[in-house]
């Protein structure tokens, strides 16, 4: 390969430009947060811990979340494409590093999609049975929103944003109204409190808001979901940072809100005995407004399936531009003429998302267990945040080495909140596995460990065998062109051989 004028390979047909804008991309961010189903049923995992203060906690994560997307912001206005992390990671710390950052994306994206299929059907199924009577297998329930996932990526981003809008406004519609209608209910009675907000709320002093801030922080998982779109939005260097600092101001505000309205509505005794099973915004309608029940399983559902589509997304995305720059096959950077998707990639991962959820469930239960759908969500949710937590924590370090040296440089920005990012979600990390210690769980932390050597393994091998394809690797931005001459970047370089 010669060096100076070599444009990295890629598609000859691209993805659909301009496709979306800022609300569009905001609804990506977003919808996979999914406020109504984290609102529903993630702040019970807190509440043992932090008790009444948990809407504390998620304010806390809410700071931490923007702090950490700092870092995420940064490269996403300078490297717009849609490899996202693994460009950022790529263009920042080398390819190895990148290849490596896409195996973790494949584990934090690729399994959201089964672990909703899991969910949606258990949850579906238990609510058929409790309303109606009836009782359908949750594999059986599940398959229906999978397929229509992959036909709305198969038709193209935009039929697949159009619909994220429309649940994603259902169910904050939702969760909103119904957290409404308790703070009125409860301000008329005067018993609304601004003590949840407060540190000192939590029962079990600091520990507990910290173990309760290790559990809240999931429900800001892919807030940097929008990074993905980035060959498809206008305006990306633009867009794509503005969409995911909305996106988590957004949410993140929903769920203060939202849970300060369920302590009230619980009560602080209530709330302290709240345990991962209880499902507390049921009890609410149940007291508040019972005619919100059937509307609270709608918007679940809605919410579980938004983040299905949404993550499919993004993970689809990622292969494309990895198999357009060589370091999976091509076959993954196809692109349908008339959709403008990259149909190999939606069908692949489409199959791969049935079967995954399948398997795990026949293994974690069996196919007839309604319990088997939970266990499917809870195994892959937590094995995919053990797989995002370190992507963030790349990116950051990635952001930081990227950006040093250039004229825009921000000490805050560049520096102080890369580096705050880094050890917040190092933090994390550890806290995720220090209380995650009973089996199958504890075991998980050697499965993303054995995944990261063996993804190691292949990017030194690609090293070896096809330096041509790491000499390229991130170089293709949303124009479709190298925003440098890689190959003829000594910086690039003397980093691949430092690149570990």
């Amino acid at each position: 390969m010669t060096a100076g004028n070599e444009r990295p390979s890629h598609s000859p047909t691209p993805l659909r430009a301009n496709a979306i804008g800022l609300g569009g991309a905001v609804i990506m961010s977003a919808a996979i947060m999914g406020p109504a189903v984290s609102t529903f049923f993630n702040p019970q995992f807190s509440t043992p811990f932090a008790g009444a203060a948990t809407p504390f906690v998620y304010f806390a994560c809410l700071v931490a979340m923007l702090i950490t997307a700092s870092g995420v912001m940064a490269m996403a206005a300078r490297l717009p494409s849609a490899g996202a992390f693994y460009t950022y990671v790529t263009r920042g710390l080398g390819p190895r590093s990148g290849f490596v950052t896409g195996g973790l994306m494949f584990v934090a994206y690729a399994l959201l999609p089964p672990a909703e299929i899991g969910l949606i059907g258990s949850y579906a199924q238990q609510s058929l049975k409790a309303e109606l009577g009836i009782d359908v297998p949750w594999w059986l329930i599940g398959l229906v929103p999978a397929l229509l996932m992959i036909f709305l990526a198969y038709e193209g981003i935009g039929s697949s944003i159009k619909t994220a809008l429309v649940l994603f406004t259902a169910e904050v519609i939702v969760v909103m109204v119904i957290a409404v209608i308790v703070v009125a209910k409860k301000g008329a009675e005067g018993g609304l409190t601004l003590e949840p907000l407060s540190p000192t709320a939590s029962p079990n002093g600091w520990g507990g808001l910290v173990t309760g801030f290790v559990f809240a922080a999931l429900s800001f998982v892919g807030f940097e979901g929008a990074a993905t779109l980035s060959e498809e939005v206008r305006t990306p260097r633009r867009t794509v940072p503005r969409a995911i600092l909305a996106s988590v101001l957004l949410v993140g505000g929903i769920y203060v809100f939202c849970i300060w309205a369920e302590v009230n509505g619980l009560g602080i005794e209530a709330t302290n005995a709240l345990t991962g099973s209880a499902t507390p915004w049921n009890d609410l309608a149940a007291q508040y407004a019972p005619w919100m029940t059937l509307f609270i399983i709608v918007a679940s559902v809605s919410s579980m399936f938004a983040v299905m589509v949404n993550s499919n997304n993004g993970i689809i995305r990622i292969f494309y531009a990895m198999g357009r720059e060589g370091l999976l096959p091509a076959w993954f950077a196809h692109v349908n003429p008339k959709r403008k998707t990259p149909t190999n990639a939606v069908f692949t991962q489409g199959a791969f998302s049935i079967a995954i959820a399948l398997i795990v469930g026949a293994l974690s239960g069996g196919l007839g267990d309604p319990a088997a759908g939970s266990n499917v969500y809870g195994y892959l949710g937590f094995l995919l945040t053990l797989g995002i937590l370190p992507v963030y924590i790349l990116t950051n370090l990635a952001a930081i080495r990227f950006l040093r040296g250039r004229p825009d440089f921000n000490v805050v920005y560049h520096l102080v909140l890369p580096v705050l990012g880094i050890v917040l979600m190092t933090g994390l990390l550890i806290g995720q596995i220090l209380q995650n210690t009973t089996q199958p769980y504890a075991s998980f932390v050697y499965v993303i460990v054995g995944w990261v050597a063996v993804v190691t393994a292949v990017a030194f091998w690609l090293g070896r065998r096809r330096p041509e394809a790491l000499a390229v690797a991130g170089a293709v931005m949303a124009t479709g062109d190298a925003e440098v001459p890689i190959a003829a970047d000594e910086k690039v370089r003397s980093s691949q051989n430092r690149d570990t």
